[in-house]
């Protein structure tokens, strides 16, 4: 087995993403995730579903409580002032202006998807407003974000980001890696989700994410983590 030291050396390789989704451990991971047959499915398995989804025609340009409960269901905490600020205050008002630039249906490794994520895009615009609020930080912003644009972008934490060697910059490693080879990473992802009959709301950044945190997580600790262990 190969360990890698997380952010201390360079990002995984499309080749070694693919790995990972090959291994028979990752349908039994996704299926336990989200639709295990004992009831023990993890509660984050609702985070895009949650009131129809935060994408949704009517509040896709808005935050409502259900966007702020879907996000705590991966476990972050939102502080009651911030909490207030999102549903009726500036800060939430400030992120709406910029949500509406941001189609619903765009997803990570198209065209489209390029000018949204640049420096300075609505997306990131977007997601500077979050990560500067008092109480919130990079991972709770990258989560908000992901529930109300789940095609473009993906929940992202420490564990992932170990795991996948990666840092900042994330959104952009990601979408060239997207396109890699034909774009085979989303086929990849696709097929895991046909064979883990995963609910379609389910986005392909967020079955990666399953994946990888799923493969992680129990050997993950702070401070000196050696990363991933692959074949």
């Amino acid at each position: 087995m190969t360990a890698r030291r997380g952010n201390m050396k360079q990002p995984l390789t499309l080749a070694e993403i693919l790995a990972i989704l090959e291994d028979p451990r990752t349908v039994p991971d996704l299926r336990r995730y989200y639709v295990s047959a004992d009831g023990k499915a993890f509660s984050g398995g609702q985070f895009e579903r949650l009131g129809g989804g935060g994408d949704r025609s009517e509040t896709a340009n808005e935050f409502t409580a259900d966007d702020l409960i879907a996000v705590q269901l991966l476990s972050v905490h939102i502080p009651p002032p911030r909490a207030l600020d999102l549903l009726q205050g500036q800060l939430g008002r400030d992120v709406a202006a910029q949500l509406t630039e941001i189609p619903v249906d765009v997803e990570l490794g198209s065209d489209a998807a390029s000018p949204l994520i640049a420096d300075a895009g609505p997306a990131d615009r977007a997601w500077r407003m979050l990560d500067h609020a008092t109480g919130l930080g990079w991972v709770t912003a990258g989560k908000l974000l992901a529930r109300k644009r789940p095609k473009l972008v993906p929940v992202y934490d420490g564990v992932v980001s170990c795991a996948l060697g990666t840092g900042t910059g994330f959104w952009s490693w990601l979408h060239d890696i997207l396109r890699e080879d034909d774009c085979v990473l989303a086929q990849q992802l696709d097929a895991r989700s046909r064979e883990a009959d995963l609910p379609g709301a389910i986005s392909r950044l967020r079955i990666l994410d399953v994946a990888v945190w799923m493969r992680h997580r129990n050997d993950h600790h702070d401070g000196g983590c050696l990363g991933l262990r692959l074949p």
